[in-house]
């Protein structure tokens, strides 16, 4: 059986717990991989520390050079990397492609930090008195990713940090973890010094002790609301600079005046395409009025009755399994939940089985028409191929629905209408908006993060953004005396008058 082992500097102590690494397609167990603890962590804390005070003061040119060179060593090893992501994961190989390619643009964006980093300078803000910026690395960083983006999210977080001159210390999920550990090796290949990038691997007790150790000066999280919250309240309280992002529940309003079969195609695929596991899914649909629910829900079901799901390396499925056997059953649960309370299963997933893979952890698409927001199916992340219909009577109805959700990651309306969609824009309570675009995460040059529950802390990753995060700002105020003072002044605060 493969062994994952931490990719840290000097060699691992002998695992006493482990993971197990299924293959979803199959239902089998593949690889296990080793659970590290909190002296594990220091051991790659204390050689962060040697490393990074040299990374810091190389310039940012040769540190963009290592970011050129890991680009481009990711690319050429596109494909088996995207192969080795499917079969742990279960999103198919071109989903997969797709992770890695999103984690790539910011990769691109950490090359210009040069540019970025450039501070500010005022000549002459009091008489001999010039004034200016600087911004510095943290020291360390630590990164703690979920399985839905095992290539992206670690990209986000450490290509930012590493260009800013910090050393990375990365906790990838224990699901997935072998893409994230390759990401490190050709990170290293492409020039970094080693101890810069370690990975280690771990669950809770390893969650706590990146939190709790002194030595890590800021930390990255996606993953559930629950656990954002609770790595955001305690990094906080150990002065540490936390970004924590959450779950779920990101909502399409659909005008009467959409074009349906655009709608149609689009929600399709925001909705289950890698099986639902994304937390920018569009996982609720809003039909404005009845006339257009009714069309929609025509519409949608010859689309679903089309999806092909499949194993993550068959090169024609719309998407593959979930992840864990756990996972599977705790969607399926969700749908129960959805009928017990009243909703209508119009499409059930439950108890799909794929010929030749009766073990693989595969769950059909489901719609789920008539959900109402007091349905806890529609207040709570279900995180799979289920599609809910909530109708609002009119605009205001669907303003409203996302606004007063919990989370507030993503929402998305559909309509022609140019003033209704600015209107929408404007007035929503929600941090990512796309207009007539199902999944609304920005390019690599914005940034990325959500409102209320989705979201805690209040920097967003990557982008200009992602650069405060990583570095603190740094003013100094400078004179060159002439001589000619006389310090007459000096037990008045300075003005620059």
């Amino acid at each position: 059986m493969r062994h994952i082992d931490h990719f840290i500097v000097g060699q691992s102590p002998a695992p006493t717990r482990k993971h197990a690494i299924w293959n979803p397609s199959t239902g089998e167990v593949q690889a296990e991989v080793a659970l590290g603890d909190a002296a594990l962590l220091a051991r790659a804390v204390e050689t962060a520390k040697r490393v990074q005070p040299a990374w810091a003061a190389t310039n940012p040119q040769r540190r963009a050079r290592v970011m050129f060179a890991f680009k481009a060593l990711v690319e050429a090893e596109m494909q088996s990397l995207a192969e080795l992501l499917s079969s742990e994961h279960g999103k198919t190989v071109p989903d997969a492609k797709g992770d890695i390619q999103r984690g790539l643009e910011v990769i691109e964006y950490a090359c210009g930090l040069p540019q970025i980093m450039k501070g500010e300078y005022t000549h002459g803000a009091g008489p001999g008195i010039d004034v200016y910026s600087l911004r510095q690395p943290l020291g360390i960083g630590a990164g703690i990713t979920p399985f839905n983006f095992p290539a992206m999210i670690p990209m986000w977080m450490f290509g930012m940090a590493c260009a800013a001159g910090n050393a990375f210390i990365l906790k990838p999920s224990e699901r997935d973890p072998s893409v994230p550990v390759r990401l490190a090796e050709l990170f290293l290949e492409a020039g970094a010094p080693e101890g810069l990038l370690q990975v280690v691997h771990g669950d809770k007790e390893m969650v706590d002790a990146i939190i709790d150790h002194p030595d890590i000066a800021a930390i990255s999280f996606v993953g559930s609301s629950d656990i954002a919250q609770y790595i955001y309240g305690r990094g906080a309280a150990n002065n540490k600079r936390v970004q924590a992002f959450g779950g779920a529940k990101n909502h399409g309003i659909v005008l009467p005046d959409a074009d349906l079969d655009q709608v149609v195609t689009d929600l399709t695929g925001a909705a289950f395409g890698s099986a639902g596991e994304r937390c920018m899914a569009l996982p609720v649909v809003v039909p404005v009025g009845e006339e257009t629910a009714e069309r929609l829900k025509e519409k949608l079901l010859k689309s679903i009755a089309a999806l092909r799901i499949g194993v993550s390396n068959d090169p024609e499925a719309d998407y593959g399994p979930v992840v864990t056997p756990e996972h599977k059953a705790r969607i399926e649960q969700w749908i129960t939940t959805a009928e017990e309370e009243g909703a209508e299963i119009v499409v059930d997933g439950r108890g799909f089985s794929l010929q030749g893979h009766e073990k693989g952890f595969f769950v059909g698409p489901t719609l789920i028409d008539h959900v109402t927001p007091q349905m806890r199916s529609y207040q709570e992340e279900i995180f799979g191929p289920v599609l809910q219909i909530v109708r609002a009577a009119d605009f205001e109805e669907a303003v409203r629905l996302p606004s007063e959700h919990q989370y507030g990651n993503g929402v998305a309306i559909f309509t022609r209408n140019g003033h209704a969609a600015r209107e929408f824009a404007a007035r929503v309570n929600v941090g990512m908006v796309g207009i007539n675009v199902p999944i609304p995460v920005p390019v690599a040059y914005h940034s990325f993060g959500g409102w209320k529950r989705s979201g805690f802390g209040d920097i967003d990753q990557y982008g200009t953004e992602g650069l405060r995060f990583w570095t603190k700002n740094k003013k100094i105020t400078q004179r060159w005396p002439d001589g000619a003072q006389d310090g007459s002044n000096a037990f008045i605060i300075p003005t620059m008058g």
